[in-house]
């Protein structure tokens, strides 16, 4: 994109740019070379009146076209020359685009265009893919294309002024017509120049192509014959019409060919120019016919029985197995999507053959895929192959891919099971997708074929057939799918008109034929006619390539056919009227004679059951043919409006059953059963209609009683307005055809309506819902005011109707919501449609059912012992089905063991460890109780739950094990977790009789100290990674209620919009079910009713409640970043019906994972505030806040729910304490009320034993003295409502205490998720005792503290320094410490010159921290920069850092080592130096460890450390201190001096004379550092210097002595 930008610096832009996913970031320079040599075939561009005046003017007749080519790629544009006047212009250019590759723009624009002075205008225009004419894979290659025609399609020739299609010349849209084609090729060459790239497009001249090398000229033969033109639109009806075909220019009659006037210098082209300008080459156009009508609604042409033909000889480039490669493809791509949409839809019907399904279409299209490269291998050479370089590549990778697909299909084949089959029918997918990328050829083959239907000489509809789709081979998975058939085309408005409503309607309907081949194939396009033709003599001659085919085909066959049309009913249909329903009928179009069914007003799913005859239909041909391939019939369904015309809905195709005179009218084959057809409106899915066509030859003469009788008529109410004669009588779909009827009873829970919208800007008062089943109408009761109470008074109605046995004609429901206005007039609110009613279908169980599978069972499965049940985890037992269905005869004995080692056990790693050292354990779990609160139990639940998941992972692998989980880990009292899913197994293979015996025997072989670590487990609750209504467990709380959408108005295909088109909610249930039910009825309703007397018994009162709503948040994570730092600032809103709360100034700043840990309370009334809705906001300073996301809450469905979701049950029962009991029932009350509600008797409660009528709960305990106390009933109640599910008939899952984990989505950003809020819900009736005060789960606050290390000595500190002068090795140390990061660093002073390593210091460090006892972290507090407006929290370990240093006083210090103390766990310190070692590091639990918050004061020696490359640690010194821990009111009593200072002051170091700083003290330094080391050298030297001095002396005076001496003075 940024080529054309010159940077002055040597940085470059691209170094900087973003680049999506998968682009290299050092992209190398290319060069694109875009070669253009010549085009043909151009239109006159200049209307014929401009071309007039220019003619008048200079007197010479040119071409009316002066062409240049542009291109356009990464933000270029290069232009060839322009040349003047010319048809077949010739340049022989090419435009070299520099980028960096892989380039970031991913198509070449190239344009033809021609060059007016006034308005350059666009003849044609073409995209090429870079995807599709290179590949980066391993054997992949470079954008290559070419030689090779582009074909440019646009706007049809009509020389007019104003262009109204002229958009479809730039590409937008399907071209109309065939406007030129251009030779062009496309090399890339990757440069290694890293030189700036040109601004500009170079334009060079290029050496002409050899076209004959590259493909040879061959003449190709189009061949067409109409057999049918029906349905044509009234607007043509008027005037004669006629059909054109063109391929190219060739057959384009009207626009005519515009031959170039000059001469062609090119002599290739000039065999290619004579052939397609002989005009003689084609007869492209029909005789004009004026269309003929029956009913003035669709118009027909005569063609009776001589069928119009239509031929085009031209010549084109042979490229054939181009188009051959992309058929073989397309026939896998078709079959492989067939094949898929078949098992889409058995997926969706729970088909047991689903599997088989895949299996097979896995299979077929492995058997295709090695047929393909069969195929493509054997034809690699040879006549019609392209020899470009993109086609060698194509065909190789086609190859290679398809290669793959067909043996990877082969694999997934056999991988394909019931649990992983919506995994593999994803996979399958994903190879329809490769396919289908594969099909295209980038480089084209022949022009597409253009039909056109000619009235007024103007050209009025058309269709563009592409080549492919009817070229001819001999090898027949080569051919094209339309090749040599008869085919049902309609035809399509030109431009923007086929597009929307306009486009719905059809222009006309044809039974066409249509077969492109080499002319010297020319004999086999007959092969596909329909027979029954009289041979003429063109016909004998085919075999001639020169001879012309026929003009016309004459048919002498024919045969009279009496069509009845069994209009059942359909299905689902588009809503066109305002109010959401359309008066739907039916017409059906028979060849040229059109039916139409009765109105059927205010539905979307009309039943007409109608039978439409028509008399005499006259179809040419043979009777087999007839038989096998009948013409298709059209049903068009329209909407009847009072006013105007009435509007389409849809359009079906269908295809008749034949019965020819001498068949008879008998099973298999007749009569037909109903068919579903798919009604489509343009591209749209618009319903299914049911029906059945049967085509029934008539007999010849006089003996009519070969027919099938028709049923009596329907009774047709006569109105007085009504005149007799216009009556035609009704005829009902026969009995034969029509489904079979059954006597069901639909019976229907009214619960109420929610969120109603207004209609015509009025409230809706008075509701009423009536739901809707073929026909039939069960009216709810009026909600008399729906404000007050949106509930119907009379909730459960129900409604006897006859339906069809078989599924598949099973009728839809619409549920209807009305507004009963007064006078007695009705307004529509919504409607809803339930497709098909198989959903809702209720298939009782029968004595005799519950046997045959209770036998069949009995052989798969030996029988199981009676389960021993733990209290603590609500998921350990699955209870056999015939356990349940038993029960009730003989009381069961359900063994449940309490105590508080049940609980969960500590992790392999800690019990290991505890081996070892058995002191520190009791540091260990002597936790204080003070520090426990909510938050305490929500960590230990977030750890249990992710050992589960871990856990259920091994627990697959583990299944066959013996009792592994005691003997791999024997810190596992009651075998913990791991055997969580099935406890019983374990203690059933060591004989144990009950859960007790167990435990003790799991006492005995595990460590002493087991009843003293698991009293201290804290208490856990269960925390589900997704909300509650995802949890299979609790049927999503519809075990009631199911929410039904209604819609107004239009359905328009777009989501957002039809999402603004829900008017509100219908609550309720449907349940279909045979009736009379039958007598040996062994099934029981939701609530364990017998389901004779209805099945909404025992249903919750649905009377206004009021009840107190506590919403707790605890947290949100991963929330999509809302501010320009990549963080929000967010806060919690909640609304519940028209209450709004807003946490607005409890903002938490820069956070992603905020933890809110709020507690909201609401007083809510059910029906009217039933949704809750919880939103997380952005706050911002300047501006409106911003929603991140939000979560909505269907509380009445969980408040009614029987899972009792109103507030969970805790695993233990306690009641005080941070897991005091918070329900306002005790567990013994909510046991009674469920034994009250399900018509139990009421539970006895003995010593170990809860008897609930024949069910007797066994409670075992290892503490003998708990029956005594007072809360033992509490605690038996709790332990049985943990296994309610297993109480047969009236038992089922209840809520835990838990936190659920709901995903946030933003409206604006529908099914994009904007993050998790964990969160959890409370709700209780205020008619009841209110609960006690709101959990606190506030987050934890930070406790103050002070950390003061006391730096006494180093030792053994490595030598990094050479001494000044003496060269020995010595270190002027250091102590470095820091708690929050090395910004809050602090220092010791220096020792100077350690000669040994030894280093003493006497120096205080002091670190204030804020600490969060439960999570283990130290919590920082600060401004991110200075313009922030608030400090930002964050959380780190608690780690102590030390470090040891040189300081260099001219160059940067240099580190020697370092050691990390993690406050609540390191290492004890050393008694003295040597016994400090590496050792003190290890982790292996072989060294005892400290806890600072426990000790709160150590001394010692610790090893200071470095890591060597091979992670190997080396000792490089020890340091000596005292780490001392206070609380911050204990540091304010007994203040402390910085490093030395005062108060408490510490004593000055006593370091050797020797260390000093060499600069400062040079007295010093020539003690300490000459003197010591030289003192005998520099004695020495005064010693010789002395003598030196004596004898100088004694030499200079010995001359003037020896001179007094001699004079004698």
């Amino acid at each position: 994109m940024f080529s054309s930008f010159k940077l002055p610096s040597s940085r470059r832009l691209d170094s900087n740019l973003l680049l999506p996913d998968g682009v290299p970031i050092d992209r190398q320079r290319a060069r694109f070379i875009v070669k253009i040599y010549r085009a043909d075939g151009l239109p006159k561009m200049n209307s014929s009146l401009m071309a007039n005046v220019k003619k008048a003017f200079t007197g010479e007749l040119s071409d009316l076209v002066d062409p240049y080519v542009q291109v356009s790629f990464a933000g270029l544009t290069g232009k060839t020359s322009v040349k003047k006047h010319s048809y077949a212009p010739v340049w022989n250019e090419q435009l070299v685009f520099t980028e960096m590759f892989p380039p970031l723009c991913q198509r070449i624009k190239i344009q033809l265009r021609d060059n007016d002075p006034v308005k350059p205008t666009v003849i044609g225009t073409h995209f090429i893919d870079l995807k599709t004419i290179s590949n980066d894979g391993e054997k992949g290659f470079l954008p290559t294309f070419g030689p090779s025609f582009i074909h440019l399609y646009g706007s049809t020739r009509d020389y007019s002024l104003i262009d109204e299609h002229s958009s479809l010349n730039t590409g937008l849209g399907e071209g109309i017509s065939y406007r030129a084609r251009l030779l062009v090729a496309i090399r890339t060459e990757i440069t290694d120049s890293i030189d700036l790239a040109p601004s500009a497009v170079e334009i060079e001249a290029t050496i002409p192509v050899n076209e004959a090398s590259y493909a040879k000229n061959e003449e190709f033969f189009l061949f067409a014959t109409i057999l049918d033109a029906s349905m044509i639109d009234k607007k043509l009806g008027d005037k004669p019409v006629y059909f054109e075909i063109s391929i190219g220019n060739a057959g384009n009659a009207i626009d005519g060919h515009n031959e170039s006037a000059r001469e062609h210098y090119d002599s290739d082209s000039d065999e290619l120019e004579t052939v397609t300008t002989d005009s003689g080459s084609w007869q492209s156009t029909t005789t004009p016919a004026k269309p003929m009508t029956h009913d003035k609604i669709y118009y027909f042409l005569p063609y009776w029985d001589n069928k119009p033909c239509m031929h085009i000889r031209s010549v084109w480039p042979d490229y054939r197995r181009r188009m051959y490669n992309s058929n073989i493809i397309s026939k896998l791509v078709e079959k492989l999507e067939d094949g898929l949409s078949e098992v889409n839809s058995s997926m969706d019907s729970d088909d047991p053959e689903t599997e088989t399904r895949l299996k097979q279409v896995l299979e077929d299209l492995s058997i295709g895929c090695t047929k393909y490269v069969t195929i493509s291998q054997a034809s690699m050479t040879g006549p019609g192959t392209g020899k470009t370089k993109l086609d060698k590549e194509h065909l190789k990778l086609c190859q290679r891919e398809i290669e793959n697909i067909g043996n990877a299909a082969r694999n997934l084949r056999a991988l394909v099971t019931k649990s992983s089959f919506r995994e593999r029918y994803k996979t399958a997918q994903t190879y329809l997708t490769k396919l289908k990328f594969l099909t295209e050829d980038p480089q084209h083959a022949l022009p597409d074929v253009f039909l056109w239907i000619i009235s007024g000489g103007k050209r009025q509809a058309y269709q563009r057939i592409p080549a492919r789709d009817i070229i001819y081979s001999i090898v027949d998975e080569e051919s094209g799918r339309d090749c040599g058939k008869v085919q049902t085309m309609f035809l399509k408005l030109p431009g923007k008109r086929s597009t929307g409503p306009s486009g719905w309607s059809i222009p006309a309907k044809l039974q066409i034929y249509l077969w492109l081949g080499m002319l010297k194939h020319k004999k086999n396009f007959i092969n596909g006619i329909p027979k029954g033709y009289e041979v003429t003599h063109e016909i004998r001659n085919v075999e001639r390539p020169r001879a012309l085919p026929p003009s016309i085909i004459h048919y002498v066959e024919k045969h009279v056919f009496q069509l009845r049309a069994h209009i059942y009913q359909a299905r689902s249909l588009i809503g066109s009227d305002a109010s959401g329903l359309s008066d739907p009928f039916a017409r059906v179009i028979a060849g040229e004679f059109s039916k139409t069914t009765q109105v059927i007003d205010e539905t979307l799913s009309p039943t007409w059951d109608e039978l439409l005859i028509f008399g005499e239909i006259l179809i040419y041909g043979t009777a087999e043919e007839i038989k096998q391939d009948p013409s298709s019939i059209i049903i068009e369904i329209f909407d009847q409006d009072k006013v105007g015309k009435s509007e389409f809905i849809g359009r079906a195709l269908a295809k008749a059953h034949v019965k020819l005179r001498e068949e008879g009218y008998s099973k298999p084959k007749f009569p037909p059963s109903l068919e579903w057809f798919d009604i489509t409106r343009g591209a749209d899915h618009a319903g299914e209609l049911l029906a059945a066509f049967e085509l029934l030859e008539l007999p010849n003469d006089v003996d009519g009683g070969q027919l099938p009788p028709l049923p009596a008529p329907k009774d047709i109410p006569i109105y007085k307005e009504t005149d007799p004669k216009d009556l035609i009588p009704m005829l009902p779909v026969p009995r034969g055809i029509r489904p079979t009827l059954a006597r069901y009873r639909i019976e229907v829970l009214f619960w109420g309506l929610r969120d109603l919208k207004r209609i015509h800007l009025l409230t809706v008062d008075k509701p009423r819902v009536d739901i809707e089943c073929s026909g039939h109408i069960l009216y709810s009761s009026i909600i008399q005011n729906a404000k007050k109470n949106p509930n119907f008074s009379n909730p459960v109605k129900f409604l006897d109707l006859d339906l069809p046995e078989q599924e598949l004609y099973r009728p839809p429901l619409t549920i209807r919501a009305v507004d009963c206005r007064s006078f007695g007039r009705y307004t529509l609110v919504g409607t809803h449609m339930i497709n098909s009613i198989h959903k809702y279908m209720y298939k009782p169980i029968t004595k005799r059912d519950r046997e045959s599978e209770e036998r069949k069972r009995t052989l798969k499965e030996p029988k199981n012992d009676c389960p021993t049940l733990s209290q603590c985890s609500p998921t350990n037992i699955n209870c056999t089905d015939n356990d349940k269905e038993r029960s009730p005869l003989l009381p069961k004995d359900i063994s449940i063991s309490i105590g508080y080692g049940t609980q969960q056990s500590l992790s392999k790693m800690k019990s290991e460890a505890s081996r070892k050292r058995k002191p520190s354990v009791e540091e260990d779990m002597d936790d204080e109780e003070g520090s426990r609160d909510w938050w305490t139990k929500y960590f230990a639940s977030v750890e249990r739950m992710i050992d589960e998941t871990k856990e259920a992972k091994k627990l697959l692998n583990q299944q066959n094990g013996n009792l592994q989980i005691l003997a791999d880990d024997d810190s596992n009292p009651q075998s913990g977790n791991t055997s969580d899913k099935s406890p019983g197994d374990g203690k059933r293979r060591f004989g144990f009789k009950t859960a007790a015996t167990a435990s003790r025997f799991a006492a005995r072989i595990s460590p002493k100290s087991v009843r003293k670590r698991s009293k201290y487990k804290p208490a856990l609750c269960k925390i589900y990674p997704t909300e509650l209504e995802a949890i299979s467990d609790f049927g999503e709380f519809k075990e009631w209620l199911h929410t039904f959408e209604l819609y107004r108005g239009k359905k328009t295909g777009d989501d957002t919009e039809d999402e603004s088109r829900v008017v509100g909610y219908f609550k309720g249930a449907i349940k279909v079910y045979k009736w009379p039910l039958p007598k040996d009825i062994e099934d029981h309703t939701i609530m364990g009713f017998d389901p004779q007397f209805g099945f909404f018994q025992g249903l919750p009162s649905n009377d206004p409640i009021r009840v107190l709503v506590r919403v707790y948040v605890v947290k949100a994570n991963d929330l999509h970043p809302m501010d320009l730092n990549g963080k929000a600032d967010p806060y919690v809103v909640i609304q519940l019906g028209s209450k709004r709360i807003s946490d607005k100034d409890n903002y938490i700043s820069k956070q992603l994972n905020p933890v809110f840990g709020k507690c909201f309370e609401i007083e809510a009334t059910f029906p009217q505030d039933s949704s809750l809705t919880i939103q997380i906001y952005d706050w911002d300073l300047v501006g409106s806040d911003d929603m991140v996301g939000e979560t909505k809450i269907d509380l009445e469905n969980r408040f009614y729910s029987r899972h009792r979701a109103t507030c969970g049950l805790p695993e233990k029962y306690e009641e005080q304490g941070y897991n005091a009991w918070k329900d306002a029932m005790k567990p013994t009350q909510i046991l009674a009320k469920l034994c009250k509600d399900a018509k139990v008797e009421a539970p006895m409660y003995s010593d170990s034993q809860v008897k609930i009528g024949r069910q007797v709960f066994t409670i075992h305990c290892e503490d003998f003295d708990f029956y005594r106390t007072r809360e033992a009933e509490e605690h038996m109640a709790l332990a049985v409502l943990h296994r309610w599910h297993e109480f047969p008939k009236i038992g089922c899952h209840l809520i835990p205490e838990h936190v659920e984990t709901r995903p946030l989505y933003n409206p604006d950003k529908p099914g994009i998720e904007q993050g998790k809020l964990e969160m959890w819900v409370d709700m209780f009736p205020m008619d009841m005792p209110l609960p006690g005060p709101p959990l606190d789960i506030s987050p934890r606050k930070p406790k103050s503290y002070e950390l003061r290390v006391i730096i006494w000595n180093t030792d053994d500190v490595v030598l990094e320094d050479d001494a000044f002068f003496t060269g020995e090795k010595m270190s002027d140390i250091y102590v470095k410490g820091w708690l929050k990061g090395p910004e809050d660093c602090q220092c010791t002073d220096i020792h100077y010159r350690s000669l040994t390593g030894e280093g003493n210091f006497n120096w205080r460090f002091i670190f204030p921290f804020d600490y969060m006892v439960a999570e283990q972290k130290i919590v920082i507090s600060r401004k991110e920069s200075l313009f922030s407006w608030d400090e930002t929290e964050c959380k780190i370990p608690a780690r102590l850092e030390l470090q040891v240093w040189d300081a260099d006083h001219f160059s940067a210090d240099d580190f020697l080592g370092a050691i990390t103390l993690d406050l609540n766990r390191f290492p004890r310190g050393a008694k003295s130096s040597k016994l400090c070692t590496l050792d003190m590091l290890k982790t292996d639990g072989s060294v005892p460890v400290v806890n600072i918050f426990k000790q709160k004061r150590v001394k010692g020696w610790w090893p200071f450390f470095i890591k060597k490359d091979n992670e190997e640690m080396e000792l490089t010194g020890k340091v000596e201190a005292e780490i001392h821990l206070l609380s911050k009111d204990e540091a304010d009593k007994n203040p402390v001096g910085l490093g030395r200072s005062e108060p408490d002051q510490l004593e000055k170091p006593n370091r050797p004379d020797s260390s000093f700083m060499w600069f400062m003290n040079p007295l010093k330094s020539i003690r300490y550092i000459i003197w010591h080391n030289y003192k005998w050298t520099i004695l020495k030297l005064f010693i010789i210097l002395g003598l030196a001095i004596i004898i100088l002396l004694f030499f200079y005076s010995i001359p003037g002595y020896t001179v007094k001496k001699m004079l004698g003075a």
